[in-house]
């Protein structure tokens, strides 16, 4: 059984109880293993949790400790070899029209503007063509893309192409917001930023939501609760309440009870990651003999 620490004494007053019902979110006992027979490769072993409507979980873990193939296995990308994904009470077979997933290379349209890009997936549904650029040009005021709406991809940066991409997944308004490393290719600095209208649109939708990060500093800034994972095969190693206020925003980076909480994720990720060096040294030392 896994204890949930609370990191960071509370300062917010006591949350007003859970509806009842089962929650937007629910990974059970999933294992993955890849191939056959004594060449097997375990992924993942039995990894457990839930999340509750309008919480903001992060897990995250070392190279090779499986965050990819979870996000993969959640979202419907790949089947488990045991174990079930949940929406509410409906098992995953597949890609879920409740489940919106923002991957970790931007995905947008180059031939398409930015508005067409967000709207795109009410144009699948056949929504017209006035209401869909209305209730497009909703989340791109939203991720800070006003005035950007008949710009082509090739016009903007990186980050604001990823802004593309999450405003189109809310469009579809999923009900769980499933990310994978969505900032991983762009500088500390943006990072933050765009950290901070991530958590503005969050808190603004109420979304539930899931990420998949490496990054230690962008799992607190954003997190509820945050999953540190073993390497591999990898386990849910300890759960982490992150008690610092919120309205949160990229300022809280710099404060006593964020570092004391960072210190503490990095004292189990070093572990796990430890692990793996070691086992790779070992692996290329075998090699080199």
């Amino acid at each position: 059984m896994i204890a949930e620490k609370e990191v960071v004494a509370s300062t917010q007053p006591e949350a007003a109880p859970a509806p009842a019902g089962p929650p937007p979110l629910t990974v059970e006992n999933v294992t993955k293993r890849f191939g056959e027979g004594p060449g097997a490769l375990t992924a993942l072993d039995s990894v457990s949790f839930t999340v509750a409507p309008g919480e903001f979980v992060s897990v995250i873990g070392p190279s090779g400790c499986g965050k990819s193939t979870l996000f993969h296995v959640i979202g419907g990308l790949t089947d488990a070899t045991l174990g079930s994904v949940r929406v509410e009470n409906e098992t995953i077979n597949g890609p879920h029209p409740a489940v919106g997933i923002v991957f970790q290379e931007e995905s947008t349209f180059p031939w398409r503007s930015v508005i067409d890009n967000v709207a795109f997936p009410l144009e699948l549904r056949g929504v017209g063509r006035e209401q869909r650029h209305a209730a497009a040009s909703r989340y791109i005021d939203m991720v800070g893309l006003h005035g950007f709406e008949k710009r082509r991809p090739s016009e903007l940066s990186g980050g604001m192409r990823q802004r593309v991409s999450i405003a189109r997944t809310l469009a579809a308004k999923p009900r769980i917001l499933l990310m994978d490393e969505p900032f991983a290719a762009l500088d500390e600095q943006t990072r933050l930023l765009l950290g901070d209208k991530v958590l503005q649109i969050q808190q603004q939708l109420k979304q539930t939501t899931l990420l998949i990060t490496h990054s230690i500093t962008e799992a607190v800034q954003l997190s509820d609760r945050i999953l540190i994972m073993t390497y591999r095969p990898g386990r849910v190693k300890r759960i982490v309440k992150v008690d610092l206020p919120r309205p949160r925003t990229s300022d809280v980076v710099g404060s006593r009870e964020f570092g004391a909480c960072v210190a503490d994720i990095w004292s189990d990720l070093r572990e796990e990651a430890s692990r793996g060096l070691a086992e790779s040294e070992q692996e290329s030392g075998s090699g080199a003999a």
